[in-house]
Order: C-alpha cells, then sequence, then structure tokens
C-alpha cells in the first residue's frame, strides 16, 4: 500500500550531457547579463561621483572608467556569444578524441619498440634453461 515505487526516470549520458551544457549556457548568459546591469548601475554612479559629488571635478576621469569597464564587458560577452561557439562542447571534445588517438598510437609504438628489441621467444627460451 505503502510502498508505490515512482517510475525512476533513466536519462542516457548524451542526454544528462546536453542538460549539463544547457544549464552551463544558461549560466554563462546570467552572469552576462548581471555583467551588464552592474556595469550600467556603475556608470551611474561614476557619473554621480565625478559630478554631483565634485570628487576630482576639474577632470572627467569617469569616462576613462567607464570606457576600461565597457571594454571589460564587451570583452566578457565576446567570450560567451563568439568564442563559446568556436571553443564550445564540440571543439573540446574533437581535441580530446585527437589527444587519445595520439596517446594510443604511441602506446603502439612503445609496445611494437619492446615486442621488437625483447621478443617473447627469447624471453620464454631464457626461462627453459
Amino acid at each position: 500500500m505503502f510502498s508505490k515505487k515512482k517510475p525512476q526516470n533513466t536519462v542516457d549520458m548524451e542526454q544528462h550531457e546536453l542538460l549539463e551544457n544547457a544549464q552551463k549556457r544558461i549560466r554563462q548568459k546570467k552572469r552576462l547579463f548581471s555583467h551588464f546591469v552592474i556595469f550600467l548601475i556603475g556608470s551611474i554612479l561614476l557619473v554621480l561621483i565625478n559630478k554631483i559629488l565634485k570628487y576630482g571635478e576639474s577632470y572627467d576621469w569617469f569616462i576613462w572608467g567607464i570606457l576600461i569597464w565597457s571594454f571589460i564587458f564587451l570583452y566578457h560577452a565576446f567570450n560567451v556569444f563568439v568564442t563559446h561557439k568556436f571553443m564550445g562542447n564540440d571543439w573540446e571534445r574533437k581535441q580530446r578524441e585527437k589527444l587519445v588517438a595520439q596517446q594510443k598510437q604511441r602506446i603502439s609504438e612503445i609496445q611494437k619498440e619492446i615486442e621488437t628489441e625483447f621478443p617473447l621467444s627469447n624471453v620464454n627460451k631464457k626461462k627453459d634453461q
């Protein structure tokens, strides 16, 4: 009566990976939008500090602060929207497969080298003697 089993959702590895990638992209975009809001609020504060509070009034230093911050924001946006497409999960997967293939080839080369230098027939003969 109380022991009803809930149906288990079996999510295969590919679907699980897709979900993780989607969550990662959502977090990246969320951080970018948060950065944009903080950039806007910070820019307004820089202008207010310079103009209203008259801190360093003889020189409009807030322009440089906003300009530097805008370059940082543009770099962040570039990483999220452009770099991720070129160097995203597919790129990582291809690089990983490429490295694994190189490692396997190197291992097979080492095994061949060992077999030519120390053939098993010689080892067996030495054991028999």
